[in-house]
Order: C-alpha cells, then structure tokens, then sequence
C-alpha cells in the first residue's frame, strides 16, 4: 500500500474507474489506493486481490470501501480494531464476496474485534459470513443466499455482536439441516461464549433450510428483535422444525413475526442441564396456518420448570395451530 495526498486523490479514482473500465479481473496485482479521511484511511478497492491485500493492510480506525463488482475467493481478516476505531468493510448489495467452487467462507473475520461489515452481499459458499473469536462485530444491510450451510454464524466467544437489517434466504443447500440463517454458539460444548448478540429487523428466509436462528447452549443475554421469517424450505432435518430455536440462557424474543412453518414457531430447549433457561417471549406474531407438526404451537417451551422458567407476556399472538404454548406454561 501507498499514501497519496488529497490533491492526487482524483487522479487516482479516476485511473481505478479507467481499469473497471477496462475489465480488470480478479488475479489483477494492482494496489489498492489509500485515501486519507481525516486521521484515518479510506481504502478504496476493485479487485479481488486489491480487496485481499486491503484486509491485511487496514488498521483501526480504516474504512475499506469496495467498488460493484465480483470479488471472487475466500477472504479472510485478522486484525483486532477497537470500540472507539471500528474497521468498517463497506459496499452496495453490488460489492459481492463469493467463492470460486462454493466452499470455505465467503467472509471470515478471526479474531477480527470491532469490525463492522455493511451492504455487501456474501454468496455462492459454503458459510457467508464465519465469525471468529472477534467480539464487538456489527454485521448491517448485507444480503447472504445461496450457500451449502449457514448464513451468517458467531462462534468462538464472538461476544457482543449485532447483525441488523440483513437480508438471508437459500442457505442449507446441502440438505443437512445446516442451513441457519444466524448461528450464535457452537453445538454440543458450553465453552463458546459468544453472549449478548443482538438480531434485529431482519429478513430471513425463505429456503433457510435450518432455523432462521439458533441460539446454542453455552450462550446468553442475546436479543432477537423486529424481525421477519419466512420459513419455506425448511427440511425437518436435526429437528429444524421452527424459525427460532433457544438453547441458551437469559434470551429476550420481541416483536419478530414468522409464517411458513413445519411444526412450531419458537423452540426453547434444554440441550444441557441448566441451559435453555430464562427466555422471554414478547409481543411475537406467529402465523401457523399450515404445519402439520405435532406440536403447532407458537411458542414451545420443552422442559419448562419452575427451576428453569419462560418467560411468556400476554401481548404475543398467534393465528392458527393448537394455541400460543405448550400446556403447563403460564401466559401473562
């Protein structure tokens, strides 16, 4: 990477649109240029290798900004940013992050702390966006489909996230029961801390062949807030069989609406003894007209005790299936 003063910023724009023009693809060697804004850089980027190189070279405080275009291979980026100087990653639903086979991650942030990752649009991969030990990342606006498994996971104690107003849809091609659209946790292991994530006023589905979000065992404090699900395609694979599925603790669920179901709209499970604990459900919609599960309840609460409650206010609604809960859990 080079600095370039305000006066050359121009020039340089200018020969970037000139090589757009021109075609140039992903294997082009160009450097990314670096434009000053105030005390830190914008980096403006039109190359997979430009895009790669940006990545590596952003420091906290950086703003990487992709022109429209096909950014094709499996991006990865390490560098811890901080609350008060972000990293931010930014684009129109025109900047697209895929694979070359479908494989690997569209998008990986490992370690990655305070990054944010804004408008662009991550598909034809494995896993859209991978979320790894990096507390602190905003995820906001992008479009994620067409992927084998999820859309868009925090794993590995990636605390303190918030994904918002994205859109996710054709995830989980593989058939597996893979296919979530946000996955917060890791399966089977209370190690992965990645608590407080926040989702809200989403668009998630349809063809989400998993949850629309899963909430692993392990987890806790997160909020899931506004958002609408559409749960055509799911496959009843690993009991995916509902739009939000909570085996953490201390959950808040509010204002989501979700039509479209096989069986349940709102799952909460005990995977490990003393998990799946504490949720509260508030002023949800769910439109059950259709499942033909054996539940067809708005909000299933399995093993519901005094010792490990629900929460459920008065101010949920349902429309169709056997009523709003499962018997034995108190509304109000």
């Amino acid at each position: 990477m080079y600095a370039c003063s305000p006066t050359h910023a121009r020039p340089l724009l200018l020969a970037l649109a000139a090589s757009a023009a021109l075609g140039l693809t992903a294997g082009a060697a160009t450097a990314a240029p670096r434009l000053p804004a105030g005390s830190a850089t914008v980096i403006e980027v039109g190359t997979a290798s430009q895009l790669k190189a940006a990545l590596t070279s952003a420091r906290p405080g950086d703003t990487i900004h992709l022109a429209d275009g096909t950014y094709t291979g499996n991006f990865k980026a390490y560098t811890a940013a901080t609350a008060d100087a972000r990293i931010t990653l930014t684009g129109s639903a025109g900047a697209v992050l895929r694979t070359s086979a479908g494989g690997g991650n569209a998008l990986q942030l490992d370690g990655a702390a305070y990054w944010t990752v804004r408008g662009i649009t991550l598909t034809h991969a494995q896993k859209g966006l991978m979320i790894d030990r990096a507390p602190g990342v905003t995820v906001d606006s992008v479009t994620v489909h067409d992927l084998t498994m999820e859309g868009v996971h925090f794993r590995n104690s990636s605390s303190d996230g918030l994904i918002r107003d994205a859109r996710i849809y054709d995830t989980g091609q593989d058939n597996r029961g893979m296919g979530e659209g946000v996955y917060v946790g890791t399966a089977n292991t209370l190690s992965d801390r990645s608590d407080r994530v926040r989702i809200l006023d989403n668009t998630i589905g349809p063809d989400v062949r998993g949850e629309a979000v899963d909430l692993k065992e392990g987890t806790t404090g997160g909020r899931v807030a506004g958002n609408t699900f559409d749960g055509r395609g799911l496959t009843g694979n690993n009991y995916d069989d509902s739009w939000v599925d909570v085996k953490g603790n201390g959950y808040v669920i509010e204002g989501n609406t979700g039509r479209n179901t096989t069986n349940n709209g709102f799952e909460v499970h005990t995977q490990d003894p003393g998990w799946g604990c504490g949720t509260v459900f508030r002023a949800n919609h769910a439109d059950l007209t259709g499942p033909s599960g054996a539940g067809r309840y708005a909000i299933h609460a399995f093993n519901y005790s005094a010792s490990c409650p629900t929460t459920v206010a008065g101010d949920n609604t349902v429309t169709g299936g056997q009523g709003l809960t499962n018997p034995g859990v108190p509304v109000g």
